[in-house]
């Protein structure tokens, strides 16, 4: 059954998606599954990543499709999450055959919410298992969920200026049936802007005058000829997947990974920083024909509008604020 069109990566038939969460903890995961299979790219950008099973979408790799990808927060501890997927996976059959048994293939990335999860809260194969029990092909919720219950946006003045993001999701027919979509936790270094506008929407808040936000290349530039190294941590990333119903072999997949980050770039301001560890994931379902550069182009704009709706989503935690509130 075809997916009713929504503005949504769920809108793409054959991708349903699902988050689970600790609300105490503030961490969680996000499933993004195509049970039938899609063939998976991948692109990775800042030095601050962690990630697991991403060498199957790599275009020399034999694995030619992906049956899920799963976003986390946790850290290295959110790989676990993955394991959960497999597990359901496999329950029902999915995977690479061989012989009686059935190997799922679930790339994951993770990102660094520890600061507000703290000691104890971590993603783990059960929320992993939930996530998947959870998931459909109906909007999925934004804000404080899955991946993006303990994202955070602006730190260059540490956590006590930042703000919180979420998780944020889009999609758009672009012509003769074929959709692009995407959906992205950020937890990004640097602040969001509008890409319309040039203004600012979340990032590291101002303690000084009548400015609402620091702006962080400001900041940055203040602070040419030192090390960056105490303010910029590696409790950051921007990860997502875009997804398109068009026909692509790896090779296409992984340039529609590459250019979705364009979108990134566009929003965050700055991306992909030693401290950030941005990764895109992207999938094709081939239901039908399209061009490569196209899709790319449309990519970008729907990673865009994903990042914006993960921050204007978000509810504030504690100290922390969101947009919403400002």
């Amino acid at each position: 059954m075809q997916n009713k069109f929504i503005n949504a990566i769920t809108s793409i038939e054959g991708i349903k998606v699902g988050h689970a969460q600790d609300e105490q903890g503030l961490t969680g995961c996000t499933v993004i599954l195509c049970e039938d299979g899609a063939v998976g790219g991948m692109d990775q950008r800042g030095n601050a990543t962690s990630s697991r099973q991403v060498d199957a979408m790599r275009p020399s790799h034999i694995v030619e499709k992906v049956h899920g990808v799963m976003l986390a927060g946790g850290s290295a501890f959110g790989l676990d999450t993955a394991s959960g997927a497999m597990r359901y996976l496999e329950e029902k059959g999915i995977g690479f055959e061989y012989g009686p048994a059935r190997i799922p293939t679930v790339p994951t990335a993770i990102l660094f919410d520890l600061r507000l999860s703290g000691d104890t809260a971590r993603p783990d194969a059960e929320m992993g298992y939930q996530a998947c029990l959870n998931a459909s092909n109906t909007a999925p919720a934004e804000g404080n969920q899955g991946a993006g219950s303990g994202a955070t946006v602006g730190k260059i003045l540490g956590m006590k200026r930042a703000m919180k993001s979420g998780i944020g999701t889009a999609a758009i027919e672009i012509g003769e049936g074929v959709i692009v979509g995407a959906i992205v936790a950020v937890n990004a270094f640097g602040d969001v802007v509008d890409p319309s506008s040039g203004e600012i929407v979340a990032g590291a808040r101002s303690n000084e005058g009548d400015a609402l936000f620091a702006d962080t290349l400001k900041v940055m530039r203040a602070l040419v000829g030192q090390k960056l190294t105490e303010r910029m941590s590696d409790d950051n990333t921007v990860i997502g997947v875009v997804a398109t119903n068009a026909e692509f072999n790896k090779i296409e997949v992984t340039k529609l990974a590459q250019m979705s980050q364009n979108g990134v770039v566009r929003t965050i301001r700055p991306a992909h920083t030693t401290g950030d560890g941005d990764t895109m994931f992207a999938l094709a379902t081939g239901q039908v024909k399209a061009e490569v550069n196209i899709v790319g182009a449309y990519a970008a704009q729907v990673v865009s509008e994903a990042i914006l709706r993960a921050v204007r989503a978000a509810e504030s935690v504690g100290d922390l604020p969101a947009v919403r509130d400002m």
